[in-house]
């Protein structure tokens, strides 16, 4: 708005006749030109933004035709070989979101996690339950990288845990397995748990872990408790924390609002969360 109107005050027929001839002559049609522009752009946002607020749905599936395919190809194919220096840690590291309030997960934290059990199941050979002692008993990952959250901030901390691989080489995807999803103790709303997916490429990656500590200490429960997933090419909101279980699936279309997501369910992302 601020540029249409230096544009206007400053002399619109010439500037028109610049921005649609580039040079100047024709102003009469370069004043209808750039005001029919403006009309229709004012038209079509009108237009959009009623039909985004009346079916966000639709608007997200329509557009996700067009935009996840590029977006996928441009992106999510890229591995993170992330390796910042332990000065880089972030002095503080923002907490983003509340923790789980069921009693079953407070008298967790009150037991320091002895009793947590992580369920993996679903498409696999050998379903797996494991505990914290389970997990720090495998093969331990560490990782300094940059975390990335879509609200706009991000941090440096490091991460210990398991490779995502190591837990799958245990329980054995089946040949159909495509996606994993990850449940937390979390409930964003009463009786609803927050979830996301990520497909087994992204598990795959190095610097795809479950993370049980961050800066060298127990992770702690605002950063999610007794473990959370790190997915480094991924923006935030992919990466659950406080992870009940583990399911691996073979489309994850069939769960939940079937966009791959709580975010993508219900405040309408799109599935391709790559940074």
């Amino acid at each position: 708005m601020v540029h249409v109107t230096l544009v206007v005050v400053e002399d619109f027929p010439a500037n028109m006749s610049y921005i649609i001839h580039g040079r100047h002559a024709l102003e009469g049609l370069s004043v209808a030109i750039g005001i029919g522009g403006l009309v229709f752009v004012a038209i079509l946002h009108m237009w959009a933004t009623q039909v985004s607020l009346r079916d966000p749905k639709f608007v997200q599936r329509t557009l996700g035709v067009a935009i996840e395919p590029v977006r996928r190809s441009l992106l999510h194919h890229v591995r993170s070989r992330q390796a910042y220096p332990r000065s880089a840690i972030s002095a503080y590291f923002i907490v983003n979101g509340r923790p789980p309030e069921s009693a079953e997960y407070k008298q967790m934290t009150q037991e320091k996690f002895e009793n947590w059990r992580l369920e993996i199941g679903g498409l696999v050979e050998n379903p797996l339950k494991l505990g914290l002692k389970d997990l720090r008993a495998m093969q331990a990952h560490s990782q300094i990288t940059l975390h990335h959250c879509i609200q706009g901030w991000s941090g440096v901390a490091q991460w210990n845990g398991v490779a995502l691989t190591d837990i799958l080489a245990r329980c054995r995807p089946l040949a159909n397995a495509r996606s994993l999803v990850f449940r937390s103790w979390q409930e964003p709303e009463p009786g609803v748990t927050y979830y996301e997916v990520i497909d087994l490429e992204l598990a795959s990656h190095a610097q795809t872990i479950l993370a049980y500590e961050m800066n060298d200490a127990p992770l702690p429960v605002a950063h999610g408790a007794p473990c959370r997933l790190r997915v480094e090419t991924q923006l935030g909101f992919k990466m659950v924390k406080w992870v009940r279980s583990i399911e691996l699936v073979e489309d994850y279309r069939l769960l939940g609002g079937g966009q791959g997501g709580y975010r993508e369910d219900v405040q309408f992302y799109g599935p391709e969360a790559g940074i």
